[in-house]
């Protein structure tokens, strides 16, 4: 019997952090681009059924109120748990038998994980997997759960759509954009990598093809975001600098005034591309995120991150200062080659290029990466709970460096490079840029990754102000009684249908 509404509960699930307990903050530092996306996909009303929709990020819910919605009502209720990463599966694997042991009879999970790790052994346990893009297979799941049965997975046969037929985004409320540090908004302007970097998971995702969505849907989504009284946009493509379109869309929100501020991520190329970067100056760039991770020139190429020559490192600040944009520089420290030396010289040269933000991670073989599988066919991982394969944890046993020594030079790391000389000249630097958005970057971020490091705490967690209302111990027996283990076990790569594989194949000709 088909039903007159059918509830929608699409929930970004959080982690577990190392003592076990769900990594909540009172405000978090940025929000979610899947879950208003994906709300912005759903309609009011399909085949003639209602649909309430009801989007929840798990990090910033500071009270259990919301597990409510993980409960059965007089109808249906269909649980979608969207980009989940492998550190976030087991909790989303929890979340789906606290939802079925009270009555939800649909739960589906999707992102990175399940669309790069083989998830076959959860398929008889009353979880469905979505193994593709949403724009390819949302409206399915949503008419079989009015139907009543989900298939086991969806998507297998084709990850990824052509061309992006992308929804123009609704903003978070101004009571959700409340929980953050900043009211800002993620923008997928465009998907897809072209490189090859074994250690990162984004081709296995978005793929090696660059796609992008039309100017005027970015555009429209924008002027929403602006109406709505938010100030910043995060655009979550993975290498901005390759999107065809990104000067004329920058032109566009020239001609426009749109008034946002925003940040990108870009590759290093970005260094030969000085027409770009001004006018990404010009149409509000506040900051660039550039995975520098390393100046050894042999450690890039064995990590398959070749398009990276780290004498450009410093143009890339040059070119951002000259144009009024802040630099992001992100760090991997632990590759094989690594020592404790060659870590604290790493450091020493990052400060000398002076960029105004970097981050550091510890190098984490992500499941489903060409990385994990060379390092758990060689026997090398040592961590079986998915829960710390976050970039913060050691997972693997390093040639030169203790588990214990990458953890306190990963901290170490926070401390040398924030120093009192680096606060002060960031926040005057940035102050002059922007005194709106100067002080975020330039002071408050340095203090409180200093803070972090000293608190053994990564400052990139997700948020400022834990909370603890929850751990995994409270889902232990739901989890043994739905899926008959305590930890998932590392899971084997999802390889690539041949259509996916054709799209890489030529992507690849086309660099």
């Amino acid at each position: 019997m088909t039903p007159a509404k059918l509830r929608i509960v699409i929930l970004k699930p959080s982690k577990y952090s190392l003592d076990g307990h769900v990594e909540r903050f009172r405000r978090g530092f940025m929000p979610n681009s899947t879950v208003p996306y994906l709300r912005s996909m759903t309609p009011a009303a399909l085949d003639g059924v209602e649909i309430e929709t009801v989007a929840i990020d798990e990090y910033v819910q500071t009270d259990l109120r919301y597990l409510n919605y993980l409960h059965e009502t007089d109808y249906p209720t269909l649980l979608a748990l969207v980009g989940v990463q492998s550190h976030q599966f087991q909790r989303s694997l929890d979340l789906a038998a606290y939802a079925r042991a009270h009555g939800v009879p649909h739960c589906v999970i999707g992102g990175p994980h399940p669309m790069t790790c083989d998830t076959r052994m959860f398929e008889n346990s009353g979880v469905s997997f979505a193994l593709a893009e949403a724009e390819m297979i949302w409206l399915a799941i949503i008419r079989d759960a009015i139907g009543g049965k989900l298939q086991p997975v969806y998507g297998s046969e084709q990850r990824w759509q052509l061309e992006l037929r992308s929804p123009v985004v609704t903003p978070l409320s101004t009571e959700d954009l409340r929980r953050y540090v900043v009211p800002m908004m993620g923008v997928y302007a465009a998907r897809g990598c072209p490189f090859t970097c074994n250690f990162c998971s984004v081709i296995k995702i978005a793929g090696r093809q660059i796609r992008s969505q039309d100017i005027e849907t970015t555009m429209a989504t924008l002027r929403a975001t602006k109406a709505a009284g938010v100030h910043m946009v995060m655009f979550t493509s993975d290498n901005f600098n390759k999107y065809p379109d990104a000067a004329a869309l920058m032109r566009q929100m020239i001609d426009e005034e749109i008034g946002l501020r925003f940040f990108v991520q870009c590759d290093t190329q970005i260094a030969r591309q000085e027409e770009l970067v001004e006018l990404m100056g010009r149409a509000g760039c506040f900051q660039m995120f550039v995975g520098v991770e390393s100046f050894n020139r042999k450690t890039l190429i064995a990590a398959h991150k070749a398009q990276n020559h780290p004498e450009l490192y410093g143009e890339i600040v040059r070119l951002c200062r000259k144009h009024g944009i802040s630099t992001h520089f992100s760090n991997i420290i632990g590759f094989p080659e690594d020592t404790r030396a060659s870590v604290q010289r790493h450091v020493r040269v990052l400060r000398e290029l002076e960029p105004d933000v970097a981050s550091f991670y510890i190098l984490t073989p992500i499941p489903g990466t060409e990385q994990y599988d060379d390092f758990l066919a060689g026997g090398l991982i040592t961590e079986n709970n998915l829960d710390r394969f976050d970039g913060t944890a050691p997972t693997w046993r390093h040639p030169n460096l203790g588990h214990q020594e990458l953890q306190t030079l990963l901290f170490d790391c926070y401390r040398d490079f924030y120093g009192a000389a680096h606060v002060l000249r960031t926040t005057w630097a940035n102050v002059r840029r922007n005194a709106a958005y100067g002080m975020l970057p330039g002071c408050g971020f340095p203090i409180f990754a200093r803070y972090s490091a000293w608190k053994k705490m990564h400052p990139m967690a997700g948020g400022i102000w834990r909370v603890r209302r929850d751990s995994a111990t409270d889902y232990r027996g739901l989890r043994r009684e739905r899926y008959g283990f305590d930890l998932a076990p590392l899971p084997r790569s999802l390889q690539l249908s041949a259509a996916d594989a054709e799209l890489n194949l030529h992507a690849r000709l086309a660099i």
